[in-house]
């Protein structure tokens, strides 16, 4: 068995420069850890059978529901929880996001879209 590495976040983010096209840094227990580059409004989607964890590392993000709307700045994270309806935008130049999520996850839930991203990248 080989000993745990270190993540350097900055670093991965440096190897990329596409913006809402989740990449892969890590894996634990049939869950992924994404991170993304975002910038403007994505699409309203839910997921239906997985809870959404989002913490922002760089920018801000806001999270706009139905009923209702979060922001959420750098450092801070968020749980949407299974069904909920979001739409994410990022409001500054770019934001940095990371996600956790089981590995079956599409970004795009249930609304497949030009956007869905069916194959990650791990970086």
């Amino acid at each position: 068995m080989s000993l745990p590495q270190t993540v350097n976040l900055q670093e991965k983010f440096s190897l990329f420069t596409d913006q809402w096209s989740p990449k892969v840094v890590g894996e634990l227990n049939g869950q992924q850890v994404k991170i993304a580059r975002i910038a403007g409004e994505f699409e309203w989607h839910a997921h239906e059978q997985e809870d959404e964890l989002f913490m922002v590392v760089r920018g801000q993000l806001r999270l706009k529901f139905r009923d209702g709307e979060a922001v959420v700045n750098e450092g801070e994270l968020i749980v949407v929880p299974r069904g909920v309806e979001h739409l994410p935008i990022a409001e500054t130049d770019e934001t940095w996001i990371m996600m956790f999520e089981p590995a079956s996850t599409l970004n795009t839930g249930n609304a497949v879209s030009e956007r869905t991203v069916v194959q990650l990248e791990y970086v």
